[in-house]
């Protein structure tokens, strides 16, 4: 599976493998001196699954072969439970400093590359002298270090890269940074943040220097995943990967989280706009043509268009009815206030993006508990029977979340109509109450389940959303995505369909 996206990838100019091998569930590379360390009772995730030391050089190889720099990352000395179960020793401790190091002393043999990441993030620091110490340990065996920012704090010299993983990640001169902020597919909906992403200016930089080396992005699946084929597919990992690749080989573009953010400017003649579809086309070509047989889960969206109320105040009660459900217009005066209409084009629009105020989305200023409405019209020159992409909570990929009630679409009382006729949800395949990372969600996500079997007239067919919110984080849902995906594809899912016109104003 690595070798084949190692492959294909390598085609597009993505130069760069950061392989996680170590992580609190397990102990994923094999060790010969300490082999307890990968022994099934010390893990608590696909007991006894790890890759042995040949498999690790031969994939280096592989790397080399296509041109691809592999970079392992032990991670020290936080999410180490792993290496705690087998050693009942904490890395920071004198005992477990010397079982790492015997550890390097294999890993650093095996592995021939020059980089080694050692992570160091998202932990509490007990030995002062830990860090300072490992990177002089791995330094003094030919490899050069990166450590995750935040983490430890270093000064100039003496680490050789910083991994920067969140927006307080800074950059610090006489360091090369890699930028992985905002760049955690785990998190991303199918549609909305491919834009942004595309758009993006890799650290706010139009090119590369001494002390911008790249971007990686993460597809951190910390939740237990019960087909590894729907990391690929859920993840939107093909598409995501193509953008970010032509972005950081063409540099320029947009600060990520500017005015524009992950939505497309309605104004097709607009230069972003006109990039992105270009962009879009080319990369539907290759799914056609390269793509055969992978999960590549992504059909045209620049041709999707939507009128969008503003938001509606529920108070709480997000059942209520307001007057889009009875009637589309251009405005509307609810309780002597003036709700107005705006377009939007995608096929997935956050109106308020998961990380909040940080990456603009469809509104500037989004609040709690409120009711929004979308619509179209979509014209078919048939009737016909099509399939229906549609969810109202993409489920991040490291969240405990609990999947929908029986019968509902989310936790949000979100409900949609075609031609005026309710369409239910799926049924849902999870049905635990209990928030755990290692019980797997199922078909929660629209491109991880058949698409839903939906009617279109010939000519004009109405498509209305309802899109409440309430709070912004819920005991079921930690970050609710008050978003939107609505496309109609294929009964397969493949393709768009063809020669539909969406539009916002149903024309005569």
């Amino acid at each position: 599976e690595l070798k084949r996206e190692i492959a294909i990838l390598s085609r597009f100019k993505i130069n760069t493998f950061h392989w996680h091998l170590t992580e609190n569930q397990a102990w994923r590379l094999e060790s010969k001196i300490f082999p307890m360390l990968n022994d099934s009772a010390n893990m608590t995730r696909m007991a006894g699954k790890y890759y042995t030391l040949e498999e690790a050089r031969e994939l280096t190889m592989f790397c080399k072969a296509h041109q691809v720099l592999l970079i392992p990352e032990i991670d020290m000395p936080g999410h180490s439970a792993a290496f705690i179960r087998t050693f009942r020793h904490d890395m920071q401790s004198p005992e477990g400093m010397k079982i790492l190091k015997l550890l390097l002393d294999e890993i650093c043999e095996t592995f021939d590359v020059p980089y080694l990441h050692i992570g160091t993030d998202e932990v509490h620091f007990t030995n002062p002298q830990f860090v300072p110490e490992m990177v002089a340990y791995i330094r003094d065996k030919g490899k050069k270090v990166i450590s995750w920012n935040p983490g430890w704090k270093y000064k100039t010299g003496e680490i050789d890269m910083m991994q920067l993983w969140s927006y307080r990640g800074k950059a610090q001169q006489g360091i090369p940074a890699i930028d992985s902020r905002f760049h955690y597919l785990n998190h991303f909906d199918t549609f909305g943040d491919i834009i942004a992403l595309y758009n993006s200016r890799i650290y706010n930089a139009d090119m590369g220097s001494d002390d911008l080396a790249g971007v990686i992005m993460g597809i951190w699946n910390d939740r237990l995943i019960d087909k590894e084929w729907n990391m690929v597919l859920e993840n939107n990992f093909y598409p995501n990967m193509l953008a970010i690749a032509e972005r950081s080989w063409r540099g320029g573009g947009t600060e990520y989280f500017d005015k524009q953010g992950t939505i497309l400017p309605v104004d097709e003649n607009s230069e972003v706009f006109r990039n992105f579809e270009d962009f879009e086309s080319r990369m539907l070509w290759y799914k056609e043509h390269l793509f055969k047989g992978y999960p590549f889960a992504y059909v045209k969206q620049t041709h999707v268009k939507w009128n969008i109320t503003d938001a509606f105040p529920n108070e709480g009660d997000l059942t209520k009815v307001f007057p889009p459900e009875e009637e589309l217009k251009d405005s509307y005066t609810y309780e002597g206030k003036q709700y107005g209409v705006r377009s939007a084009i995608g096929a997935g629009i956050y109106l308020r993006h998961v990380w909040g105020k940080i990456v603009p989305a469809f509104y500037k200023d989004p609040q709690e508990n409120h009711t929004a409405y979308a619509y179209t019209y979509v014209y078919s020159s048939k009737t016909q029977e099509v399939g229906l992409w549609a969810e109202f909570q993409n489920y991040g990929r490291s969240e405990n979340d609990l999947p929908p009630l029986p019968g509902k679409w989310d936790y949000k009382e979100s409900r949609i109509w075609i031609n005026d006729q309710e369409i239910l949800p799926p049924v849902w395949s999870a049905t635990h109450l209990v928030k755990s990372s290692e019980t797997a969600l199922g078909n929660e996500n629209c491109v991880a389940r058949p698409p839903l079997r939906v009617h279109l007239h010939k000519g004009w067919n109405k498509v209305l959303l309802k899109l409440p919110v309430g709070k912004f984080s819920t005991n079921e849902v930690r970050l609710v995505k008050w978003m939107f995906t609505a496309v109609f594809v294929t009964p397969g899912g493949d393709k768009a369909v063809e020669g539909l016109i969406y539009s916002p104003e149903k024309k005569m």
